[in-house]
């Protein structure tokens, strides 16, 4: 929330000048109980559309130190958006590796409905999908990795084989991730691909715990496979319709 105050330097003594300058977006998303003033939702939209700018956002710890490791080695500048709070205790690996700009990755197959996550959303996913596919539903997870840019040919492949695709990001909806992938999929004229984009509504996010914030917006394990399934049952427009009404 507090890069806010800087954004005429990243645009013009940074970006302007293609520098090779790594911001470190600490407190991304939802921050809980410091209250609405520092929940950090509105970073991608105020940053996927200035030129040069390369956007990430890393599953877990381990994933992050390669980010950071890759953004060092890039001749352009780079944000890294990552929450508050401990990492999910995963190994750390002993070597740094450069990862492939904009390519995400895909956690697991699947042919009903794939769930593209971005950053800490991503376990949740993969958790939603486990509950999904005891219920006979499979569903495909990708880590999307980059925001900017984006991994065109892997969510056209998605639209095309599957048809369903749900977006999930920590962060306020207009101008984010979802819309990020819906560019993509208008400026690719692709037809007849059902999409549902799960973040923050056009509202301040109040006062909360995390989990409490996370399950009310829909965004942890139950809320996406809820709205999965609303989705696979042929009821998208109520679930489109719910997303928008329960919150004002």
């Amino acid at each position: 929330t507090f890069l806010q105050r800087a954004y005429d330097q990243i645009v013009h003594d940074v970006c302007l000048q293609n520098l090779p300058v790594v911001l470190m977006l600490d407190r991304a998303g939802i921050v809980g109980e410091d209250g609405p003033t520092h929940h950090g939702l509105f970073d991608i939209s105020y940053l996927r559309h200035i030129p040069n700018m390369l956007l990430m956002a890393p599953k877990d710890e381990n994933e992050l130190q390669h980010m950071l490791y890759t953004a060092v080695h890039l001749s352009a500048p780079v944000a890294i958006r990552y929450p508050r709070g401990n990492g999910v205790n995963i190994p750390l690996d002993a070597c740094f590796k450069t990862l492939p700009v904009g390519k995400a990755e895909v956690i697991k197959h699947g042919t009903t409905a794939a769930i593209l996550a971005l950053g800490n959303t991503v376990y949740p996913a993969c958790r939603a999908a486990e509950l999904l596919q005891a219920e006979g539903i499979s569903c495909a997870v990708v880590n999307s990795r980059f925001v900017k840019p984006l991994d065109e040919e892997l969510i056209c492949q998605m639209a095309q084989t599957i048809g369903t695709l749900i977006t999930v990001e920590e962060h306020v909806l207009p101008g984010g991730f979802g819309s990020a992938v819906l560019e993509v999929l208008n400026h690719r004229q692709m037809q007849n691909v059902r999409v549902c984009c799960l973040g923050i509504p056009d509202t301040f996010v109040e006062h909360g715990t995390q989990k409490m914030l996370r399950a009310k917006y829909g965004i942890d394990a139950e809320g996406i496979s809820a709205t999965v399934k609303k989705i696979v049952n042929g009821d998208y427009t109520r679930c489109v319709q719910n997303r928008k009404s329960a919150f004002g």
